[in-house]
């Protein structure tokens, strides 16, 4: 049964993470306040139909409804910037929200089970924040080794227009300049 829960936990969080982050779509300022009230208020629905519930089964509900206003919050700032940090970010709140919800369901659990699910829950989630600080930092590469290149083609072309002189070396400067954004 603990497996059980474990590999359903592991494969939610795994199909969260999984999903294609939603292209960022840079959503108008109006559309972006909008959201945000809409968010608000499917979190208080949400939360109020936790008020029936009893014990650690209110307490699991109200832990859902958090997770999901805050990874909608995060998804609505991704769509609205289209920046990459907040991508990273969107991907982290995913993370933690899951996580926050696993620990709570193995409240209902004791003893050792218990300890076991919240760990297991733990490692999850140190799983996935490990996956979005890798694709954090690949992105980063990518951009360092963009410029290095970028940079090794300014200095190829620049090169090239020593072996001219006058106007004709100050134009072809300045052309690859423009080209290789170095102005």
């Amino acid at each position: 049964m603990n497996h059980i829960f474990n590999l359903k936990t592991s494969l939610i969080v795994a199909a969260l993470l999984a999903l294609p982050v939603a292209q960022a779509a840079n959503i108008s300022k109006d559309d972006y306040k909008a959201g945000k009230t809409r968010i608000s208020a499917d979190y208080k629905a949400d939360k109020a139909a936790c008020a029936p519930l009893a014990a650690n089964a209110k307490d699991i509900c109200v832990e859902e409804a958090k997770a999901k206003e805050k990874v909608a919050r995060a998804e609505l700032e991704y769509s609205y910037t289209g920046k990459a940090k907040d991508q990273t970010k969107l991907m982290e709140v995913k993370a933690k929200s899951a996580y926050e919800v696993a620990k709570e369901k193995c409240d209902d659990k004791a003893g050792n089970d218990k300890d076991v699910c919240v760990k297991e829950a733990k490692a999850v989630e140190t799983k996935a924040l490990a996956d979005a600080k890798m694709g954090k930092e690949i992105k980063e590469a990518k951009k360092d080794a963009t410029e290095d290149k970028r940079d090794a083609d300014y200095k190829v072309a620049v090169e090239k227009c020593d072996a001219m002189a006058g106007d004709a070396k100050t134009s072809c400067i300045a052309a690859a300049k423009t080209k290789f954004g170095k102005n």
